[in-house]
């Protein structure tokens, strides 16, 4: 019994062990310090440098949101106070057991979704076509993915950099980790808790409600003798508007508690207001700075909204077609955030790397794996090098750099179009089986409509 528990364990204790060792020897190396100033690692919104700046206004009786230098929350900043005041070096100690935590929160959340999963695969499996058992979630599954995912996070070279440049976005990765964790659960009012601090880090996350509200929903009806997922049942109904008004209850005390701390609303335009107005052109991962630059004032407002629109549009079509899987809605709706944020970091991407796995039984239908994989490595190896010839050499202009950053996205955007192809196609192939025939015994061919 002993030595079964052992090997269970040996896994996870060797990859913290690793995950650890490394950011501790980055950590008292020259290279934390030039990782702190690299464009794909930190944003004006989430670099240790504004963090730094903002924490010696403050010590100096200055308000860290009077300029347009310092954009993080309050709640943040005075975490921080409160930590350098007692000894600076805990504060590399508090990056590390940040994203430790978010690691062995993601095992947890890995564990039950595919528990979920798999429990939900065998109550449906007597509706399953014939044929589909390489579609099929294996018990094994079960087992290995959680290690896989939690090893992912804490091995992956984005989430490694991104704690040892001291990014304040592993704190958003923190509570987001979590809100999938308690929305699996159950527990509304802790998930509506981590996904209000998500969203008033980031605001983005704000659309994560609804999947987050459909799932608990979906719970309460699973709970019910009558096991069918229906929104129109009054259960549902209740369920849905009651998760939403604890969520929004939740956000505004933490925006009233962000006011009481300073007793000024500044810190609103100072963060949120950077976000949606992006008055802040630095180059970074994302697509907004280089068109911003290139545009001509008049246009700005009206591209402004269209590039805005794309991180909250997607999620009512999602909603509506997968809309008793509101766990995979998260899972893609993470990734679109990633994607047209506007002030994205490597950083961005750990969070849904880490928890592809679980999904692994789509990958049968991935088409574009390899030029994916390719794409970001080109990007994450070559980008820096542009840089440098931007910046430094001269030898380059800013075409260059955003090639690669647009190359990055383009990747994530294939990413997340073959992970929905992936799940559509095996769900339709569950139903009617891997190659549906017709009257004649002819193949049939399938369209996505």
């Amino acid at each position: 019994m002993i030595n079964q528990v052992y090997k269970m364990a040996a896994p996870t204790l060797f990859v913290t062990l690793i995950g650890v060792t490394v950011r501790s020897v980055l950590f008292n190396s020259f290279v934390s310090s030039w990782l702190t100033d690299r464009v794909e690692i930190s944003t004006p919104l989430t670099s240790w440098k504004s963090m730094v700046e903002g924490l010696t206004l403050l010590e100096r009786g200055i308000s860290p949101y009077a300029g347009d230098t310092f954009h993080e929350t309050p709640l943040l900043l005075y975490i921080f106070y409160y930590v350098r005041s007692i000894s600076p070096t805990l504060v590399p100690v508090m990056f590390v057991m940040v994203d430790l935590m978010t690691a062995f929160i993601l095992h947890k959340v890995a564990t039950r979704t595919m528990k979920y999963l798999y429990n939900l695969q065998k109550w449906e499996e007597k509706s399953y076509a014939s044929g589909v058992d390489p579609l099929l979630i294996l018990s094994s599954d079960v087992i290995s993915i959680p290690d896989l995912a939690m090893a992912i996070y804490l091995l992956c070279p984005y989430s490694i950099v991104t704690c040892v440049a001291q990014c304040t976005v592993v704190f958003t990765n923190l509570t987001l980790a979590a809100t999938f964790l308690f929305t699996l659960q159950g527990n509304a009012v802790a998930a509506t808790l981590c996904l209000a601090f998500a969203s008033y880090q980031s605001l983005y996350p704000v659309t994560l409600i609804v999947p987050l509200a459909m799932h608990i929903a979906i719970i309460k009806m699973q709970a019910s003798q009558d096991k069918s997922v229906n929104y129109q049942r009054p259960e549902a109904v209740h369920s849905i508007m009651l998760t939403g008004a604890i969520f929004f209850f939740w956000l505004a005390c933490l925006l009233g508690l962000s006011f009481l701390m300073l007793d000024s609303w500044g810190f609103l335009r100072s963060t949120y207001g950077c976000i949606l107005a992006v008055p802040n052109l630095q180059p970074n991962m994302g697509l907004f700075w280089y068109f911003f630059t290139e545009m001509f004032e008049h246009f700005r407002t009206f591209f402004l909204w269209i590039f805005q629109i794309n991180v909250f549009i997607y999620i009512a079509p999602l909603a509506i077609k997968m809309r008793e899987h509101p766990l995979f809605i998260m899972l893609v709706q993470c990734i679109l955030i990633a994607i047209f944020k506007s002030y994205p970091s490597v950083g961005d991407t750990t969070l849904y790397l880490a928890l592809l796995p679980i999904w692994s039984h789509t990958f049968h239908y991935f088409r574009n794996s390899l030029v994916v994989g390719v794409m970001m490595l080109l990007a994450s190896l070559l980008a820096p090098v542009l840089w440098h010839l931007w910046i430094y050499a001269g030898s380059a202009n800013a075409n260059f750099f955003f090639a690669f950053t647009l190359i990055y996205n383009t990747a994530q955007i294939f990413l997340v179009t073959d992970l929905v192809f992936g799940f559509l196609r095996r769900e339709f192939a569950l139903k009617h089986g891997m190659e549906p025939l017709d009257e004649d015994g002819n193949k049939r061919p399938i369209r996505l409509q």
